[in-house]
This record gives C-alpha cells, sequence and structure tokens, in this order.
C-alpha cells in the first residue's frame, strides 16, 4: 500500500481489493458493460457486500439496488461497494450517509455523510457535494476520501485524492486542485464556528482509488501521468 497514513484500519480491511472475492466482484461487475446500462436492465449495482448494512432501515442483500435518494448505513467489521451511474463507493464500517438525487435516477447530486468514512470516485458529468459536518465540497470528476472524525475539536476529515473542489469550512474557503492527496480537517471553535486546517493523507490507500476507478472505466490522476502510485507519491514527498 502507498503513500497513506493508516490510523485505525485493521489489515483485513485495508488488503480487501488484494482478496480473490472482491477481485471476482469486480470482474462480474465490469462484464456486465457500463454501469448506466447495467442498471438500465435492472441488475444489482452492489459490487460487494460485507457484514451487516442496512438500506433504508431494512437488511440490505446482495441481489438489491442502491439507488439515489436512499439512506446506507454500514455496521462494525461491514464494508458496502457499489456504482450509481458514472461514480463508485466504498462505504467503511460504522457508517451512516445519504445518497441525494440529482437530475436523475443515476445522478448522486449529495452525499450526506453523517458518520463514518467514504472512498468515492465520481465522473465528470455534473456537479456533485459531499457534505459533513463543518464541511462543504463541491466538485465533478473527482476521486475523493470523507470521514467524520470521533477526535475532539476536529469535526470532519476530507482529502482530495485527485481532481478540482471547492471546500468550505464555516466562512473559511479555498479552492483545491490535487494530483495526489492534498487533505484538510475541519475544526471546530473559530468565531464561525469551523475553520479548515491541512492534514496529512490517512485511513484510505491509493489502491482502493484506482479499484473504484477501475469499476466505472476510469483511471486516478497518477494512472493517467503514467505512474504507479510508489512513483506518484515518492513525487509529491520530493516537492
Amino acid at each position: 500500500m502507498t503513500g497513506q497514513i493508516l490510523q485505525i484500519r485493521p489489515e483485513h480491511e485495508t488488503l480487501w481489493f488484494r482478496r480473490r472475492d472482491a477481485l471476482k466482484a469486480a470482474a462480474a461487475w465490469l462484464a456486465l458493460g457500463a454501469p448506466p446500462a447495467a442498471m438500465a436492465h435492472q441488475h444489482s449495482n452492489v459490487v460487494e457486500l460485507v457484514g451487516d448494512v442496512q438500506l433504508n432501515g431494512q437488511r440490505l442483500l446482495p441481489n438489491q439496488t442502491v439507488q439515489t435518494g436512499d439512506q446506507v448505513k454500514t455496521g462494525p467489521a461491514s464494508r458496502l461497494i457499489f456504482v450509481i451511474g458514472d461514480s463508485a463507493f466504498q462505504v467503511r464500517p460504522n457508517s451512516h450517509l445519504l445518497l441525494e438525487r440529482g437530475s436523475s435516477l443515476t445522478t448522486v447530486s449529495q452525499l450526506r455523510l453523517y458518520a463514518g468514512a467514504v472512498t468515492s470516485v465520481w465522473g465528470a458529468s455534473s456537479h456533485h457535494q459531499i457534505l459533513t459536518p463543518g464541511l462543504n465540497a463541491t466538485f465533478r470528476g473527482v476521486g475523493v476520501y470523507a470521514e467524520v472524525s470521533e477526535k475532539p475539536g476536529r469535526a470532519s476529515y476530507l482529502c482530495n485524492c485527485y481532481g478540482s473542489l471547492a471546500l468550505s469550512s464555516g466562512n473559511d474557503k479555498t479552492i483545491s486542485a490535487s494530483t495526489y492527496h492534498e487533505a484538510f480537517w475541519a475544526i471546530s471553535g473559530s468565531n464561525e464556528g469551523y475553520a479548515l486546517m491541512p492534514a496529512d493523507s490517512i485511513n484510505h490507500t491509493d489502491e482502493e482509488l484506482e479499484f473504484l476507478a477501475h469499476l466505472i472505466n476510469q483511471k486516478t490522476a497518477w494512472q493517467v501521468s503514467g505512474k504507479s502510485a510508489q512513483s506518484a507519491a515518492i513525487s509529491h514527498t520530493n516537492k
């Protein structure tokens, strides 16, 4: 694994993308063709389902479909990977999120993250938002990791893994343009309630982003430039 500090993730969770069942699930999904076409034929858009996951308050089954407008909750030692339209999502354990519908059934306009963490890769077909306590990110065509923090004074964490996004926290605003992981904390205690603070890249890996991008026939920024994740990490460190 490359580049990131993994503070709280056990080995079985960080190495899931190397497991045979994960690779078989991805291959089966890709065999369906382009994600929108797969949904149009009423195939499930769930790529991998591990453990106890609830969809709108009911246990999610592997043959079900996660749609815009749905609410997702994962339990301990659980994981959910799914695709909606031209975006792919990996939901971590103990997470709670809401997928707001955009201009169509297969467009997520907003991902509201109330607890836990999500790694996601988004297509550039329309604008999207990720909303967490203290953070608001607006973008199109990015790879991003968001986590609701349990640390005192730190409401949320967001990493712009690659792409461009507009980020705000309270009255603090910035434009982030990244080819390899630019991260921020939303910290509380300012006069405006929250403020942005630069952060290290934590708790997500380059391989996870590459896996998600592959599901929607995309490449990460370092793959587009012809670099391996390791060489991109070295270039970033030497800047």
